[in-house]
């Protein structure tokens, strides 16, 4: 008879979502999250295939902490809260925004999101095309502005250097980059959530 299994996916994928946290996504191998686990990695394809399916488990267990209630609200605050809901959710786990995209449509956990973001967006009247560039237009920007903030933070050495550059030689690039050090992360993802949601409105006119 088979070994009853000791293991299930939430405890691999809280063992691998550890690893990438503290050594990166190039950690991420069978025998580092076998290592996690205190197992062996032969021990550890008794419960996963390989790597792709841990990186679907990291991406389900981060979708499965995004809370996907909305309030009783215009259509533009409720998309905002469910983007602000996936914005708080990864924000502590940046290694891993190269992984959302790729496997979004393999996580159930996702799917719950994405039912929420679809049915604020019908009752508002957008058609089923319009949704398709709507859901795309949205996870691009949030994923995108995540990745932004990871790689490339409105507090960071990049805007130190621009706003130490010559501002005679180039005033608005100088006059931009300080006025950035006085807008948070948060108000620097809300504010361009905004201009989307204004984009989109024109859609339903």
């Amino acid at each position: 008879m088979p070994r009853p299994r000791s293991l299930d996916q939430a405890t691999i994928a809280t063992a691998a979502l550890a690893v990438v946290d503290r050594d990166g996504l190039n950690a991420l191998t069978m025998r580092g999250v076998a290592t996690e686990l205190g197992m062996g990695t032969m021990s550890l394809y008794r419960y996963v295939s390989g790597r792709e399916e841990v990186e679907r488990l990291i991406v389900d267990r981060i979708f499965l902490t995004v809370d996907a209630h909305v309030s009783p609200a215009s259509w533009q605050q409720q998309v905002t809260e469910l983007s602000e809901a996936i914005h708080s959710a990864v924000r502590n786990h940046a290694a891993v925004i190269p992984l959302l995209l790729a496997h979004f449509q393999h996580s159930p956990g996702a799917w719950n999101w994405l039912a929420a973001l679809l049915g604020v967006l019908s009752r508002a009247g957008f058609t089923a095309p319009q949704r398709v560039t709507a859901v795309r237009t949205l996870q691009a920007y949030v994923i995108g502005a995540l990745q932004s903030q990871f790689l490339n933070p409105i507090y960071g050495a990049g805007t130190d250097t621009l706003a130490r550059l010559s501002p005679d030689d180039y005033p608005l690039i100088v006059q931009t980059a300080q006025a950035a050090l006085s807008v948070s992360p948060d108000q620097e993802f809300r504010y361009g959530l905004a201009v989307v949601l204004n984009g989109l409105s024109v859609g339903l006119a």
